[in-house]
């Protein structure tokens, strides 16, 4: 009797503790449980603590509210010149929906990365080789476009997609790093010439420059002695005035002009002296009576003069 009793106990104890635990839950930060009543959908449950009908109602899918990435498998593309191409990459999707992620798709995640396989080839096809390599981005926003709409109806949001790797074949991969090389050597004759030209245009502008300074430094010169020289006339000039002005002035005064007579009659002789000198030949002047007279006029000054002083 009492072994019976004791049964029972332990028996309804389990009870007890197995209904607490079909009808407690705790759900997870950023997680959602979608929870069916006999066999039909009845609530999305929450983070936080919650309590449902044991045997009655059940967790019947577990779905994370967080970022998941899926790694899209590699495939061979094939682009618009019919160059085989190797693709893969990563698409990044959040479920937004608990209900429609667990009714809308018998496996949502398989779903997406088929659909983003097949956008992915359709996009490449319609892009040359060269193309696929520049344009990234555009087809990274070309599938997640394409996804994103189909994957509203599994209440799936599709945020990004990113491509890894674009491999090309061998012999284009050969082919491309060729042409990328030739590419370079030609970027660096280019540079180099345009440096030789650049080179000889700073030697040309350095020379034209220096001969506009050499120009620029004779013309000063050359104003500078032109207008020397033109001081030095004017100079003269008004010397001359000033001894030709004395002299009118000292023929004005008494015995100027008996002076001036002298002076020329002195000059003439030493000139003539000198003529007389410089050859082996003898000069005599052509009217000897001028000489004579020319001396007697001297004389005659030279005593007039003399009176002068004696008086």
């Amino acid at each position: 009797m009492f072994g019976t009793t004791s049964t029972t106990i332990i028996f309804l104890l389990f009870v007890v503790i197995v209904f607490v635990v079909k009808t407690i839950n705790v759900v997870p930060q950023q997680h959602a449980w979608v929870v069916e009543r006999l066999g039909k959908y009845h609530a999305t449950l929450g983070p936080g603590l919650k309590i449902v009908l044991p045997f009655i109602d059940r967790i019947a899918y577990k779905h994370s509210l967080k970022e998941i990435p899926l790694d899209v498998p590699m495939q061979v593309c094939i682009t618009k010149d019919n160059t085989q191409l190797e693709v893969d990459g990563i698409l990044y999707f959040q479920v937004t929906d608990p209900m429609r992620a667990s009714y809308g798709s018998s496996n949502y995640i398989s779903a997406i990365s088929q659909l983003a396989q097949t956008t992915l080839r359709s996009v490449i096809g319609r892009m040359e080789l060269d193309k696929t390599f520049e344009e990234r981005d555009l087809i990274n926003h070309s599938v997640v476009g394409a996804v994103d709409e189909s994957a509203a109806n599994w209440g799936v949001k599709v945020l990004r997609y990113e491509i890894k790797d674009l491999t090309p074949p061998r012999e284009i991969l050969h082919a491309m790093q060729s042409q990328i090389t030739a590419e370079r050597e030609k970027r660096a004759l280019i540079a180099a010439s345009e440096g030789r030209k650049q080179e000889q245009i700073n030697i040309a502008t350095g020379e034209r420059e220096a001969s506009i300074a050499r120009s620029e430094g004779e013309k000063q010169a050359a104003i500078n002695r032109a207008q020397g020289e033109a001081s030095a006339i004017l100079s003269i000039a008004e010397a001359t005035a000033e001894a030709i002005r004395k002299t009118a002035s000292a023929i004005r005064e008494p015995g100027g002009s008996d002076a001036v007579n002298l002076k020329v009659a002195e000059q003439y002789v030493e000139a003539f002296g000198k003529l007389a000198k410089t050859n082996n030949s003898i000069i005599i002047p052509a009217n000897l009576g001028d000489m004579s007279g020319l001396i007697a006029t001297a004389m005659q000054v030279v005593k007039s003069q003399g009176a002068q002083i004696k008086s």
